[in-house]
């Protein structure tokens, strides 16, 4: 029984191809959703030898779809000669009517931001977090890291105790 929970465990941490940790700095995320991608092969190339970084993308809506820009996937070395990559296309994402509804209107009326937020793999296809933000001002920032040093500080006086 344990061993199952920990294969489940380790394939899910093994699943993660890549994580934006500078997201949850510079914004609060108010609700998460999940987004296929249209990608080409040598991308998923690339992406299962986890050739890429999504620290400085960002989502955009186009003509009521869903468009992620910025992100870098590195080409293969290996890759072939017919096939002119291009690390920072854009690349589509594939999302429900009624959540592309419902963010299209809290982005445009509400002035919220859409960031990616982890790039991971489900049932052998590549799946996006991507996050419905508003951004953090500097002094939310400095609160957020206080809060966290303090946790930390406080495991640390629980452990030795």
């Amino acid at each position: 029984m344990a061993d199952k929970k920990s294969k489940k465990a380790a394939a899910q941490q093994n699943s993660t191809i890549a994580v934006n940790r500078q997201a949850t700095h510079e914004y609060f995320i108010e609700e998460r959703f999940e987004a296929g991608l249209v990608l080409q092969g040598w991308e998923v190339k690339s992406l299962r030898d986890g050739r890429v970084q999504l620290k400085e993308s960002y989502v955009v809506l186009k003509r009521g779809e869903a468009w992620l820009s910025g992100a870098h996937i590195s080409a293969l070395l290996s890759a072939s000669t017919h096939v002119n990559p291009d690390s920072i296309r854009a690349k589509k994402l594939l999302l429900n009517r009624n959540e592309l509804n419902k963010l299209i209107g809290s982005v445009e009326r509400k002035g919220y931001t859409l960031i990616p937020l982890s790039m991971y793999w489900k049932k052998g296809r590549a799946k996006l977090e991507i996050g419905l933000a508003k951004g953090k001002q500097l002094h939310d920032k400095r609160t957020a890291s206080k809060d966290r040093d303090w946790q930390r500080e406080k495991a640390r006086i629980m452990k030795k105790a």
